[in-house]
C-alpha cells in the first residue's frame, strides 16, 4: 500500500493555517489605506484590523480562524471583497472566501510517474459539460473510459472560480479558487489522485493574461495588477513588466506552482500566450528550478494550415466501439472547429523539436 503524502504550497498571501494553529491573512492592496478581515461567524460576523506592512501589504495572524471559516476583506472601511489568494469560495466569486487546510487530503500516488511526453495522447475536457452531472466527481467517474480509449493524458478547462454556474472558464477571476459548481476543492484532488490510479496525467488550462469582466475587485485597491500599456481582447492586459509589477509576477509564478505541488497537477497549458506577447511565459520561465519536471505550454495562433491528423486519431471510431459512451464527443471533433464551442477531444502532442 502506497504510503499516504500531505501536500501543501507555502504563498505570502492569502490565507494560511500556521504551526501555532492559527491562520496568518495577507493581503497587497497598495491603494488601500486600511484593510480589515470580516469573519463570518454562526452568530455573526467579527471585524479584525490588518497590520499594515512596507510596500503595500497587510497582515493579520488571528487564532479566531480556524479551517472551514468563511471570511471578506473590508478595503478602506467601505468595500467588501474576496480574498484575491482564495483557496476556495463556496457561495461564488461575490461571496466570502473559505480557509481551506491543504494538508487534510491524504494522497496515495507518492510513486506516480506520467506517460512518455512525447507519446501523450491528450484529451481536453470541460468539466461542466464532459457529463450529466457536470462536476469533478463526475470526471472521475469516467477515467476509466478514457484510459480504454487510449488517452494517457487529461487536460482540464480552465476550473478557476468564475461568476455563475457556467462558463468556458475563461472569464476566471480568483485564480487559486477551484469553481463551486465543479466541487471542492478535496474533490478535485481527488479526480487527479483518481486519474493517476488510472495511468492518466491531468494537466490544467491556465488563463494569465487578463481576470474575467465580473467579480474582479483588484482595480479598487491594487490598480498596479494592470498595464494600460498592453491592451487585450478583454480589457488591459496583467501588469508583468511595468512599475510596480513584483508582486504580480509573484502571484501568477505561485499559483503555477500551487496547482503542480498542492493538487499534483502533471503539467500546464497556458491560454492565448502570443508569439509577440509572452510575458506569462516568459514569468514562469523566471520561478526558475521548480517548474523543471512540469510540461508547460503555450497555445500557439491558428495558422490556417490543414494539419494531418495524427496516426492515433485515424482509428477513433474504432476506439469509439469499443467505449461506445465517448463517441458524441469524438463526434463533435469535425464540426466544432470554434475554440468558443465544446473542445472535449483527444489529440497527440509531438515531440518538441
Amino acid at each position: 500500500m502506497q504510503p499516504k503524502i500531505r501536500r501543501q504550497h507555502d504563498m505570502p498571501f492569502g490565507a494560511q493555517l500556521t504551526a501555532a494553529g492559527k491562520v496568518r491573512f495577507r493581503l497587497w492592496a497598495p491603494a488601500a489605506q486600511q484593510v480589515d478581515v470580516i469573519l463570518y461567524h454562526s452568530g455573526g460576523t467579527q471585524l479584525l484590523a490588518m497590520r499594515p506592512l512596507p510596500g503595500g501589504w497587510f497582515e493579520l495572524e488571528t487564532g479566531a480562524a480556524r479551517a472551514g471559516s468563511l471570511y471578506r476583506y473590508r478595503i478602506d472601511g467601505v468595500r467588501e471583497v474576496a480574498d484575491p489568494a482564495s483557496r476556495c469560495n463556496p457561495q461564488g466569486v461575490h461571496g466570502p472566501s473559505e480557509v481551506i487546510d491543504p494538508t487534510a487530503f491524504a494522497w496515495d500516488d507518492g510513486g506516480w510517474r506520467a506517460p512518455p511526453w512525447h507519446a501523450a495522447v491528450i484529451y481536453e475536457l470541460h468539466v461542466g459539460a464532459f457529463t450529466p452531472e457536470g462536476t469533478f466527481a463526475g470526471v472521475a467517474a469516467r477515467l476509466e473510459h478514457l484510459a480504454h480509449l487510449g488517452v494517457t493524458a487529461v487536460e482540464l478547462m480552465p476550473v478557476a472560480a468564475f461568476p455563475g454556474t457556467r462558463d468556458w472558464g475563461y472569464d476566471g477571476v480568483l485564480p487559486y479558487a477551484p469553481q463551486g459548481s465543479y466541487g471542492t476543492p478535496q474533490e478535485l484532488k481527488a479526480l487527479i489522485a483518481a486519474a493517476h490510479r488510472c495511468g492518466l496525467a491531468v494537466m490544467l488550462d491556465v488563463v494569465y493574461n487578463h481576470f474575467g469582466p465580473e467579480g474582479n475587485y483588484l482595480h479598487w485597491y491594487a490598480p498596479q495588477f494592470f498595464n494600460e500599456r498592453h491592451v487585450t481582447p478583454w480589457g488591459p492586459a496583467i501588469n508583468f513588466d511595468g512599475p510596480d509589477s513584483a508582486a504580480v509576477r509573484e502571484f501568477f509564478m505561485h499559483n503555477a506552482l500551487y496547482w503542480l505541488e498542492e493538487y499534483h497537477f502533471d503539467g500546464l497549458r497556458l491560454e492565448s500566450t502570443r508569439v509577440r506577447e509572452r510575458r506569462p511565459a516568459a514569468t514562469l520561465a523566471w520561478a526558475g528550478g521548480r517548474l523543471a519536471p512540469y510540461r508547460c505550454f503555450h497555445r500557439r495562433r491558428r495558422t490556417g494550415r490543414r494539419r494531418r491528423t495524427p496516426a492515433p486519431i485515424r482509428s477513433r471510431r474504432a476506439a469509439s466501439r469499443a467505449s461506445p459512451e465517448l463517441l458524441p464527443f469524438e463526434d463533435r471533433r469535425a464540426s466544432n472547429r470554434s475554440r468558443h464551442l465544446p473542445r472535449c477531444r483527444a489529440r497527440a502532442r509531438r515531440r518538441p523539436r
